[in-house]
């Protein structure tokens, strides 16, 4: 993929998640990626106790497919960067746990999303522990080798450039440092959807099989990459109507989200 074609993409997502956050998330439609409400996060496993403590703004805004907290061990004092951190939910999650000693950073390539979540934190009471950052997955503004945990949610399937977004997130861990995703891949894509821009922003186009993004995760360096979880998303994601759009495909395609955990080297 040329560069053009990458720039093509990131704007196309860039757009459609500004709408989302202008419109309060009312443009989402499929019941696992790109779906709002605190019932949806409570089936990608959210616990309800959890997510009592959110206000109705960050839930609605809950855009998943997993749970990437549920295998994080985050440790009180530690530095989290939450990569495609949305309008929050993560960021303010973690931020209960790494107390007051400890930081959350949310990166995020819109404007519109950054300036809802700092709204969010501040109402959730967690300002003082988190910052949102602008930025972009593939050229994290972020020093390297300062963060303990990376976790992002339904976010690395949406990069043109996923090689280059993996390169970023070894570089600014910490030796020993963790990595913790939840995301979709895909098995026999139609080709049609992976030129479709609309797909591409909804979570779908941009997904690539397991084998090959767990590659692209040892190629950056990461060691014991293991995949902790699967679920079968091929209904909720080509069921008919997968966020608005209509998806023709042979039986044979797959969608599923997986939770990954790899370790930067300590060497």
């Amino acid at each position: 993929m040329d560069k053009s074609q990458q720039k093509e993409i990131k704007e196309a997502v860039k757009d459609y998640y500004a709408e989302v956050a202008r419109a309060d998330c009312s443009v989402c439609a499929s019941e696992l990626c790109c779906a709002p409400g605190e019932e949806v996060a409570e089936k990608i496993g959210y616990p309800e106790q959890e997510l009592s403590c959110l206000s109705e703004g960050v839930t609605e805004s809950c855009l998943a497919c997993g749970n990437p907290l549920a295998f994080s061990d985050i440790q009180e004092g530690e530095v989290v960067l939450d990569i495609g951190s949305g309008a929050g939910m993560e960021v303010i999650l973690a931020a209960q746990r790494v107390g007051e000693k400890g930081r959350v950073i949310g990166l995020d390539m819109t404007p519109e999303m950054v300036q809802r979540a700092t709204k969010n934190a501040q109402r959730a009471g967690v300002e003082s522990m988190v910052e949102f950052r602008l930025g972009e997955m593939e050229d994290m503004p972020i020093d390297g080798d300062s963060v303990d945990l990376i976790i992002s949610n339904c976010v690395i399937n949406l990069s043109a450039d996923k090689e280059q977004t993996f390169q970023e997130a070894y570089r600014v861990l910490k030796p020993g440092g963790r990595m913790i995703v939840s995301d979709l891949v895909s098995a026999n894509l139609p080709q049609e959807l992976r030129e479709d821009l609309s797909s591409w922003a909804r979570c779908l186009g941009g997904t690539v099989e397991e084998s090959e993004y767990l590659s692209l995760i040892r190629k950056a360096g990461f060691q014991d990459v293991a995949v902790l979880g699967r679920v079968d998303a091929t209904d909720f994601m080509l069921g008919g109507e997968c966020c608005g759009t209509s998806a023709q495909h042979s039986t044979s395609t797959r969608i599923t989200s997986i939770q990954v955990r790899a370790v930067k080297a300590t060497n």
